[in-house]
């Protein structure tokens, strides 16, 4: 039996239009599918196409009846499903997660992807690929992280109470706030993390010569108020000349209490203080997290002193300066900078 003539419908699309779906076309199918009915337009014969795309002629003619029902789109393929999983993510969750969390149940300190797949393939007693491991991780929401140093002899119960504490204060219309702490600036850069191609080695340039510069101050996180000094380095006689400044920058207020809220660095502790019209009252011990100045400190490294090299200490003097100033200048970004957290 003669199979009938069929032919794509020149009305559907145009050798333009299909040359520019091929060049578009998302995968190496779409573009055959594409190709061949263009080549039928052009005249060629159906068996010569099957020729030249190594195709079946059934196959040619199941194309041209999807050109010929809906055009361009019907010959675009769309993606394939994978294999199905061999293990399903719910079979192992349970021993997955708790191992994350602690990998000392496991007998390991930490992880590594390669550690985790053979882990993964002794327990489950199974071959198991690892992109399967690496899948599953990121559908639990694991990513690779820097763990933060957290000192081992912070007191819960001391920090607990002081937050509370912090909580009524941070309301109080009759308190002000001041935190105060201390800072030192390197004159060698700070790298960044940066783009940069595979087998380009990204470089930035420091002398080495120590050169530093350290500064007092102190922010109000309400009203985003800066008072801060430039030293050499810091002593009690240093920190009280600090504190003779600040009080005549930050006169006394009627009838508010002025905290001024510092960690407990000998020279803070020094009997002979003399702290004029503020109230000292000390950080928790090892607590540095809850002082917004410590953000400050950071933010102002980040944003003026990463990849700046400093060639004399009046350079690092001059760049610093500028830095503060632009704190003391725009209060309402000091005050969203150091925001008290609660």
């Amino acid at each position: 039996m003669r199979t009938p003539e069929l032919h794509p419908n020149p009305e559907n699309a145009t050798l333009e239009e299909l040359s520019v779906a091929m060049e578009a076309a998302p995968n190496k199918r779409s573009y055959v599918r594409l190709s061949a009915v263009r080549a039928l337009l052009l005249g060629y014969e159906r068996k010569q196409v099957c020729e030249l795309y190594d195709r079946t002629d059934r196959m040619v003619r199941l194309w041209i009846e999807l050109f010929n029902r809906g055009g361009i789109d019907a010959l675009i393929t769309k993606p394939r499903p994978g294999r199905r999983r061999k293990v399903k993510l719910e079979r192992v969750r349970d021993l997955l997660v708790p191992v994350l969390e602690n990998p000392a149940q496991a007998g390991q300190v930490h992880w590594t992807g390669v550690k985790l797949h053979g882990y993964l393939k002794e327990q489950l007693a199974m071959e198991l690929g690892y992109s399967t491991t690496v899948r599953w991780l990121h559908e639990l929401n694991f990513h690779l992280r820097v763990p933060q140093p957290w000192p081992e002899r912070q007191n819960e119960e001391a920090r607990k109470a002081f937050l509370e504490e912090l909580r009524t204060l941070a309301v109080d219309p009759k308190v002000e706030l001041w935190f105060g702490d201390e800072c030192g600036v390197e004159g060698d850069p700070r790298p960044r993390r940066r783009w940069a191609q595979p087998g380009r080695r990204r470089t930035v340039p420091y002398l080495g010569d120590h050169i530093r510069q350290n500064v007092i101050g102190v922010v109000a996180p309400q009203s985003g108020g800066l008072f801060s000094l430039i030293v050499d380095g810091v002593d009690t006689d240093v920190f009280q000349f600090f504190l003779d400044e600040l009080a005549q920058a930050v006169p006394q207020k009627p009838g508010v209490r002025q905290l001024l809220i510092v960690d407990n660095a000998s020279w803070h502790k020094a009997a002979r203080l003399d702290w004029h019209h503020f109230d000292p009252k000390f950080l928790p011990g090892y607590s540095p997290d809850f002082n917004p100045i410590e953000r400050l400190w950071l933010r102002l490294k980040a944003d003026w002193f990463w990849d700046f090299i400093a060639h004399t200490p009046d350079e690092l003097t001059e760049r610093l300066c500028t830095a503060l100033k632009s704190f003391i200048e725009q209060p309402a970004k000091t005050a969203s900078i150091c925001t008290i957290r609660k």
